[in-house]
């Protein structure tokens, strides 16, 4: 059986940010494409990401003594490249969706931009694309009519025995 690739199941058509783009402008991409990550690139090449999370950091606290004129004038200047993390984790389009699922656990984040051997950003791979993989599988199974049991346990290696399961296994 063929080796399921991060190329068959990553997003190809990622939305991007630049490194210039403001705060207010990476956020309506995000809430427009319903979407928690946002490569940044420069001259076509990956310099950094930015998540919700680095969006929800960058507000202010509910102490704070701004106006909200003031506030929101601060964070409309805010730029991507004050808050991204630069130089993010990343994997090939060749490696395995195990390989990227052990990559996810070991640095404790949900997504992997996908980049070329020039480093060039070619799509991205989340949790996401991993659950729908293993949706994929369950169904398939079902169909063949053989029970299907995915550890449903709350454990630290959970999403390990899961990927082992369908490293081997062909997109749908």
């Amino acid at each position: 059986m063929r080796r399921a690739l991060v190329r068959d199941w990553m997003s190809k058509n990622v939305i991007t940010v630049s490194p210039e783009s403001t705060l207010p402008e990476a956020h309506r991409l995000m809430t427009e494409h319903k979407i928690r990550r946002l490569p940044v690139v420069k001259d076509g090449k990956l310099v950094g990401i930015i998540t919700r999370g680095d969006i929800r950091g960058a507000e202010p606290s509910e102490a704070t003594s701004l106006s909200i004129w003031e506030l929101n004038y601060l964070l409309a200047r805010l730029r991507v490249e004050e808050i991204m993390t630069p130089n993010p984790i990343t994997i090939a389009p060749d490696a395995t969706i195990g390989e990227a699922a052990q990559l996810m656990l070991k640095h404790k984040i949900s997504g992997l931009p996908v980049v070329d051997e020039a480093g060039a950003l070619v799509g991205i791979i989340t949790e996401s694309d991993i659950f729908r993989l293993i949706g994929g599988l369950k169904r398939r199974a079902q169909w063949a009519g053989k029970p299907v049991c995915l550890p449903a346990r709350s454990e630290p290696h959970g999403i390990r025995i899961l990927t082992g399961m369908v490293r081997t296994q062909p997109k749908p």
